[in-house]
C-alpha cells in the first residue's frame, strides 16, 4: 500500500473514530480503545506529514539557468 493511500486511510479512520466518540453512547472501555487507536493514527499521520514537509521544495533557476532546490522555510 502506498504511503499516500495509507495516510488517507488513517485520516479517514480518525474521522470515523471522532464520529463514534461524539455520537455514540459507548462504554468506557470501548471509548478508551477508540481513543488509543486515534492517538496512534494521529502520531503516524504527523510522522508522514513531517516527511512530506521535508520534501516540499521550490524549484528555482539561478542566473546561469541552473535548476536548484530551495527549502520552503528559506523563502
Amino acid at each position: 500500500m502506498t504511503k499516500k493511500i495509507l495516510l488517507e486511510k488513517n485520516i479517514a479512520r480518525m474521522e470515523e473514530i471522532v464520529d463514534l466518540l461524539e455520537n455514540n453512547d459507548l462504554d468506557l472501555e470501548k471509548a478508551l480503545k477508540l481513543f488509543e487507536e486515534g492517538i496512534t493514527l494521529s502520531k503516524l499521520c504527523q510522522e508522514r506529514l513531517a516527511e512530506l514537509e521535508q520534501r516540499v521544495r521550490l524549484l528555482t533557476r539561478d542566473s546561469k539557468g541552473r535548476v536548484s532546490e530551495t527549502d520552503m522555510a528559506e523563502v
